[in-house]
């Protein structure tokens, strides 16, 4: 079969993709609990990124396949899940044998989701990741009872699904985005409350909407000084939740005295962790209910391109010129 291999980590992401190569190499056989998947497609996602440069919180031997979201079928299994083989599914792979930037791989069965023969499978193979922590993290906004919220990297898919899934309970959302022209596509698609970095006002305008609104809820998928800026603009009693570092800086500017005299605190979203802390029946709601979403076209990846394995470097190039675009499909 053929496989994408990573001989080089390295923190240069221009050197570590051109590190990238495709080989030939042995089918893999599933193991206890595991089944073979016949890969479909493989979602592009930055901590595929990350994986690549070192810098990920999962660092395999080399040589190692990349990759952890993708969709495929189901060809063979070890004993006693005889009962998956043709299932076609969405998974997140995270074992040291292989990953799903290949024709054929390996997947525990508690890492995978059997889809509904309605669900598309260029969708399902971004299912698995963001959909998922959208769910996550609008539910602590819930729990909470907060009115509003605000999200960075707002031209990003997740922050998509988190408007999609906070419109339904009323929550309304204040968007941050780098570039002008993200922050016009935003408002043209209806989005009330869009802030952009470059503006003069920035952090008044956000403070102001922050304290209107009664913004409780952040999410932050960027770190670096843009952490600081949005927990020091949040009412008090708020919380700051970190799911991402795209700025590959650590979190400056917090005002200690919010810390110590407003109650206002920071977390960390962790997808797994957070799947972990579902009971069975928990998951399977929460699994059929996004799966429902998408097939009435409720929710949506948008995915701007595919490429094949022999165009990996282009394709990855192209990703990172843009990550807010679409999401980039590798397909054998």
């Amino acid at each position: 079969m053929k496989t994408i291999s990573l001989t080089n980590y390295g923190s240069n992401v221009l050197r570590a993709i051109l590190s990238l190569k495709v080989v030939d190499a042995d089918m893999p056989k599933p193991g206890n609990d595991e089944v073979l998947v016949k890969l479909h497609a493989a979602a592009v996602n930055p901590s595929d990124i990350a994986f690549i440069q070192g810098g990920y919180n999962i660092v395999k031997p080399l040589p190692a396949t990349p990759g952890f979201e993708g969709s495929g079928t189901v060809v063979d299994t070890a004993d006693g899940l005889r009962h998956l083989i043709g299932k076609k599914i969405s998974c997140f792979v995270q074992n040291d044998k292989g990953g799903t930037w290949s024709e054929y791989f390996t997947v525990h069965k508690d890492d995978l989701i059997v889809l509904d023969d309605r669900m598309d499978m260029d969708q399902a193979a971004c299912f698995t990741v963001n959909p998922f922590t959208a769910y996550g993290l609008v539910n602590i906004a819930l729990l909470r009872e907060s009115p509003a919220i605000i999200q960075n990297a707002a031209g990003g898919q997740v922050p998509a699904f988190i408007r999609t899934l906070a419109r339904e309970h009323g929550i309304e959302v204040i968007n941050i985005v780098r570039k002008p022209a993200t922050a016009d596509k935003l408002t043209e698609e209806g989005n009330k409350y869009v802030l952009t970095e470059q503006d003069e006002k920035f952090e008044e305008k956000l403070k102001t909407l922050a304290h209107d609104l009664t913004a409780t809820t952040a999410f932050d998928a960027v770190g670096g000084a843009g952490s600081g800026t949005v927990f020091n603009a949040m009412p008090g009693d708020s919380e700051l939740v970190v799911y991402g570092g795209l700025s590959g800086k650590p979190m400056t500017g917090i005002d200690t005295m919010d810390v110590i005299f407003r109650d206002k605190i920071i977390s960390g979203f962790n997808l797994i962790d957070w799947k972990n802390e579902l009971d069975e029946n928990e998951f399977l709601e929460i699994n059929e209910k996004l799966q429902q979403k998408f097939i009435n076209g409720e929710m949506k990846t948008n995915i701007r391109t595919t490429a094949r394995f022999e165009d990996i470097v282009k394709g990855l190039k192209e990703y990172i010129g843009n990550m807010s675009s679409g999401k980039i499909l590798i397909k054998p």
